[in-house]
């Protein structure tokens, strides 16, 4: 199921995540499943039927997700991996992201051998392409792209006073790549303080702990909001506040305030866009400079895609393989279990003096019926539907003997 921003607004967005993926793994009824969440996509990948998952969609109350089953879900896998259906095509990030999410379902317990066949491969065939094309050379983050559109709107950035909100992986690609820039300052402000510490350590900068975020703002020309909060971090009423205080010294004109919120969901309240002074921007206002990076790589777009349809074929054999790899490790436990109380009651017989032919007898005969009783009422049930010839393609293929 695909949730992105490619058909949604932010706003859509941060209302269909999970705020939890704890509870979304203690609660889903899937035998295998993987959720990733990301600034501009939520994704649910589970190893099940399509209308199982739509129902669980529903009953969740997450409308607008796009169910795709089948050899469409592999395809949209390395899709993803090989950056073509990223805000910013070609970026790194969705790799680490993918196995981040993939390490998250399997500590829950929740990923099977088919999930993470299906994400492992993908990531490998993602970094695959990145050494077959040029579709990550040059490409800007999330993050630089938010440095990017700040420039855009002020025309440089030389001499400001920067915040960025959030010391996580987008934070510091946020920070990078404003240190490559002539900035008065870059504050760094974060929930783990030591976080901060160390990424303003890294790139030069300053760190404040998050109850000085505030006393930041103050000082700022720009903030760039990128944290993992589950909620608002900066609210309009105290913002509100401030902005009546920050003047310019001279002639007391109000210092006007640039704000790019990237977190999903969203760090900074939407009421705050209608505060005198404030510009407000979020993720959707990236589009611009997502569609000149989309245009500039069209190219090497084409190429990751000839790629995907080469090796499409070969990942759905894998998995297959892999899904047919289940289903027979749950027959042939069934088929042990069977094998053990047959034994235990043929050593019970012989020990208790029985004649040894009679109970060999008696324990294959009791085997084959029980291997085969649920397979032959299964093969009476397919000729009461009409399908006697799924079941002979079946038995024949189980009864073959080679030459």
């Amino acid at each position: 199921a695909v949730f992105s921003h490619a058909k949604h607004s932010s706003a859509e967005l941060a209302a269909c995540r999970f705020a939890d993926e704890s509870d979304f793994y203690a609660s889903v009824p899937f035998s295998g499943c993987m959720i990733l969440q990301t600034c501009n996509r939520v994704e649910i990948l589970i190893h099940g039927g399509a209308d199982a998952l739509s129902a669980y969609l529903a009953e969740a109350g997450k409308e607008g997700f796009a169910v795709l089953e089948g050899e469409a879900v592999l395809s949209h896998l390395l899709e993803l991996a090989a950056g073509t259906q990223s805000l910013i095509v070609g970026e790194d990030q969705i790799l680490g992201q993918m196995k981040k999410a993939l390490s998250a379902a399997e500590e829950a317990g929740a990923a099977d051998a088919v999930i993470s066949a299906c994400v492992s491969n993908a990531v490998r065939f993602g970094v695959s392409v990145r050494q077959k094309t040029a579709i990550n050379r040059g490409a800007v983050s999330i993050g630089s792209a938010a440095v990017l559109l700040a420039e855009e709107e002020l025309g440089t950035l030389d001499g400001r006073n920067i915040l960025v909100v959030g010391g996580g992986e987008t934070g510091r690609l946020v920070a990078k790549a404003l240190s490559e820039k002539d900035i008065r300052a870059i504050y760094v402000a974060n929930r783990s303080f030591e976080n901060a510490v160390a990424l303003a350590e890294e790139i030069g900068g300053r760190a404040m702990r998050l109850d000085q975020l505030y006393s930041c703002l103050a000082e700022a020309d720009v903030v760039i909001s990128c944290t993992a909060a589950p909620h608002e971090i900066i609210r309009a009423e105290p913002l509100s506040a401030l902005m009546k205080t920050r003047l310019w010294p001279l002639d007391e004109s109000p210092r006007k305030l640039l704000m790019i919120d990237i977190a999903s969901p969203p760090d900074i309240e939407y009421a705050c866009a209608d505060i005198s002074g404030v510009s407000l921007y979020t993720i959707d206002d990236l589009e611009g400079i997502s569609k000149r990076n989309m245009e500039s790589r069209r190219r090497e777009i084409q190429s990751a895609e000839e790629l995907i349809s080469a090796y499409l074929p070969e990942f759905v054999w894998i998995i297959n393989r892999t899904a047919a790899g289940d289903v027979l490790a749950e027959l042939y436990s069934w088929a042990e279990d069977i094998r053990c109380r047959e034994a235990e009651k043929a050593l019970r017989a012989i020990r208790s003096g029985g004649d040894a032919e009679e109970i060999i007898e008696k324990l294959t005969l009791s085997l084959t019926k029980k291997l085969l009783d649920d397979a032959g009422a299964a093969v009476r049930r397919s000729a009461e539907e009409c399908r006697i010839d799924q079941a002979k393609s079946l038995v024949t293929a189980i009864t073959a003997r080679k030459p």
